[in-house]
């Protein structure tokens, strides 16, 4: 269901020149900041492969609820977040988002004790938090028409997996050296810090937040694009207008609360463990487990593209999410009884294909029927709860290793968790899901 440049043409917008541009100072920054974000995000995944060589009170028990400690931060500053970016500027208000969890970053190289750990992986969530609901209800919505969307979002969120194909060597390598007196972890938390705060003020200058204030935007192509987000406000105004209270109360968007709790259940408890349990079934080095996960990543990466621009020409939502969740909850149930590194590799394939494939699609669902500060209450209410969700998965995986000396019963459940997710989306109100013509 692609857009037609017939709209465009009426006036005088060149609409492939036009989207070329979007993409060039739109799509790329956010894709840089998001790449960024999820480096710092999940660096002690990999950090965590070598921390308990020098910080001997780091227990599973104790990696994962600092983990999960970065979720707690998130939850609870990221509705009122999200409602301040909206009130105010959202672009600013990324910058300041990056500098601050870059300068946390750096303080990680500094922890001595599991207090000092929870602490600074809470400030981390607090810091990050509102960002992703900023990029998809409101920066993303000011500049591309729902027709774009889900192509938009998919190829931001290609960023997440592009950080892991990067990052994940990356962080092998930086395991095994030790500069300047540090040990490995420390230098990986300064080297993926450093990005943040310089990208900031890089940022603040680069992107804007409406297609109004962009010198590269013509007068015909501003004029083009308010028209038509005026008609996709007019056509939701038409069926309900929310406010935001409404939004936050809305049957749906409390299903799609459900949903991505569960999916997130698996998502970040794969993410968080994924490279500690392919080195201990392995026995590989930080170095090669790092390039071993490129491939993983890399099939996750085709298959978000191929679901954002197939649900872009079809638009349909529900069917595209579901079965890559589907997907992800075979490769979760099938990692334990995996009989070898290869067969194992394979199944974190599968998995790395169900928690990323529809992610791109699925930020576009609420924004089909929600607009403004309600899409932003919304948006950040889902994310909490799938933050919710990165709380329990990789906390639910350190306790269950604590206690059993494996992850095997853990994987099982985040497998049960992303199967039921897929089944849920299935029960979606169409008319919510399919976007707006």
């Amino acid at each position: 269901m692609e857009i037609s440049n017939l709209e465009a043409q009426k006036f005088g917008v060149n609409l492939k020149d036009f989207t070329r541009r979007r993409y060039l100072h739109v799509i790329l920054p956010l894709f840089i900041v998001s790449i960024i974000a999820f480096l710092d995000r999940v660096n002690v995944a990999y950090a965590g492969m070598t921390m308990k060589e020098t910080l001997p009170w780091l227990t599973p028990e104790v990696f994962g609820f600092g983990a999960s400690a970065f979720f707690v931060g998130y939850v609870v500053f990221e509705v009122p977040a999200s409602l301040l970016a909206a009130k105010f500027n959202a672009m600013k208000w990324v910058a300041r988002i990056m500098f601050s969890w870059g300068i946390v970053c750096v303080l990680m190289t500094t922890m001595t004790t599991e207090i000092e750990f929870y602490i600074y992986r809470f400030l981390l969530g607090l810091c990050e938090a509102s960002l992703y609901p900023v990029l998809y209800s409101l920066l993303i919505p000011h500049w591309f028409i729902p027709q774009e969307r889900a192509k938009a979002i998919s190829y931001i969120l290609t960023s997440m997996i592009f950080s892991q194909i990067i990052g994940a060597p990356l962080a092998g390598i930086l395991l095994d050296m030790n500069l300047f007196g540090m040990h490995g972890w420390q230098t990986l938390f300064i080297i993926e810090a450093i990005p943040a705060i310089a990208f900031a003020f890089i940022f603040a200058l680069w992107m804007k937040a409406h297609p109004s204030e962009a010198n590269w935007v013509t007068p015909e192509e501003k004029t083009f694009i308010e028209s038509e987000l005026a008609k996709e406000e007019k056509a939701k105004q038409s069926n309900k207008k929310y406010s935001i209270l409404q939004a936050l109360s809305d049957p749906t968007v409390l299903r799609l609360c459900v949903i991505y709790f569960l999916w997130i259940v698996g998502f970040w408890g794969f993410s968080f463990w994924m490279p500690q349990v392919l080195k201990s079934v392995s026995g590989w080095s930080p170095t090669l487990v790092g390039w071993a996960i490129v491939v993983p990543m890399t099939a996750a990466l085709i298959i978000q593209v191929w679901c954002g621009n197939s649900s872009t020409k079809t638009g349909e939502k529900r069917w595209h999410i579901a079965i890559t969740l589907f997907i992800g909850a075979f490769g979760l149930a099938t990692t334990p009884l995996a009989p070898n590194p290869f067969i194992s590799l394979i199944c974190i394939c599968l998995s790395a294909v169900g928690v990323y494939g529809g992610m791109g699609v699925w930020w576009t669902v609420p924004t089909t029927f929600l607009s403004g500060a309600a899409a932003a209450g919304a948006v950040s209410l889902i994310n909490s709860a799938g933050n919710l969700g990165g709380l329990v998965g990789p906390s639910m995986l350190g306790i269950i290793k604590a206690n059993t000396g494996s992850t095997e019963l853990g994987y099982f459940v985040m497998g049960g968790a992303m199967f039921l997710a897929g089944l849920l989306c299935l029960t979606l109100p169409k008319e919510k899901t399919q976007q707006i013509k």
